[in-house]
């Protein structure tokens, strides 16, 4: 009988096909269709490996058979890992296709900011040719101070991503690289206040935790420079969007890019999107076919680990216990 897959999630046709199409044939997958509380539990009853990014202690206690609970991404905040290990059940992640996707995502908000580029598309298929009115506003990465706030998986992939632009990489991290591991990657570490303090784009890339929420307030706004830029496409609670709104608002950073946002779906009432200096993107950022399929993979291939009688990888503990595969990013 094939092991039984429970995705818990309501899911388009399209992006089940995309996961589907690398499905090895020891599997069944069944998918959340409904909000029955009736359905979810009868699923989570059969299932023997979960999909899911959200799972309470609740939920968990009805599975009983579950050999593994798989995040396919990297940010577990909403999965209760304590009650899963309480329960003897591990719970990994997927860095597979996120890493680079998110990575990727990063650089173009960089340069989207940069080169005014949703500003001149918008502009030119109004009619409006602003060649020379963006001239003196626009800018290049080249000789540009990038800091890196979390050199995780993600961190240490915008890092490579940017060596060949010409900018100059610093970063900070709860654990700074041995000197070696700094001079492979070009980058050079900085205390938080300092990062913010002289760096012309700061990015983002730490997992939500209590010691991470609002990391960026008003006060470490206060420290950057008029002409930053801020990235955002770790978390959004990362960043306090109030104090983000109001210096904005007041031009006292340059810009911001947004993937995540404190609550998601954002209403459309949100002050930020009444703003000229931000770019918004609606969590996308591995929201790819190339992601999905990367992703997809690396589940069924833990899920046939664990069969095999072998330890999944990538596991991960409760938030504030150090796990040798949870590093920030």
């Amino acid at each position: 009988m094939p092991h039984r897959v429970f995705y818990m999630a309501r899911t388009p046709p399209d992006h089940r096909a995309v996961t589907l199409s690398v499905q090895p044939p020891e599997f069944a997958d069944s998918w959340l269709e409904s909000d029955d509380p009736a359905e979810l539990r009868a699923q989570l009853a059969a299932a023997d490996f979960i999909v899911t990014g959200a799972i309470t202690a609740e939920q968990i206690a009805l599975a009983e058979r579950v050999r593994l609970i798989q995040m396919p991404g990297v940010g577990y905040e909403r999965i209760d890992v304590a009650a899963a290990e309480a329960r003897g059940i591990p719970v990994a992640i997927t860095p597979e296709g996120t890493c680079a996707g998110v990575a990727e995502h990063t650089v173009m908000m960089m340069l989207a900011l940069y080169k005014h580029l949703t500003e001149a598309h918008t502009a030119l298929k109004q009619g409006e040719w602003l060649h020379n009115r963006l001239r003196p506003i626009c800018l290049m990465l080249e000789g540009k101070r990038v800091g890196i706030v979390g050199l995780g998986r993600i961190g240490r992939e915008v890092a490579a991503r940017l060596r060949g632009w010409g900018v100059e990489l610093v970063y900070c991290d709860l654990r700074r690289l041995p000197p070696e591991q700094e001079v492979a990657l070009g980058v050079r570490y900085l205390p938080l206040d300092e990062l913010l303090a002289t760096a012309d784009i700061v990015t983002l890339h730490v997992f939500l935790a209590e010691g991470s929420r609002h990391l960026i307030g008003a006060r470490e706004l206060a420290l950057m420079k008029p002409s930053a830029v801020l990235i955002n496409t770790a978390r959004g609670e990362v960043v306090d969007e109030a104090a983000l709104y109001a210096a904005l608002a007041e031009r006292r950073i340059q810009a911001a890019g947004l993937d995540v946002f404190a609550v998601e779906p954002v209403a459309a009432g949100h002050p930020l999107l009444a703003l000229d200096n931000v770019l918004l993107t609606p969590h996308m950022a591995t929201a790819n076919r190339d992601a999905m399929i990367a992703k997809a993979r690396a589940c069924y291939e833990n899920f046939q680990r664990v069969l095999r009688g072998a330890p999944p990888i990538n596991v991960v503990r409760p938030y504030g216990v150090v796990a040798a595969d949870a590093a920030a990013g």
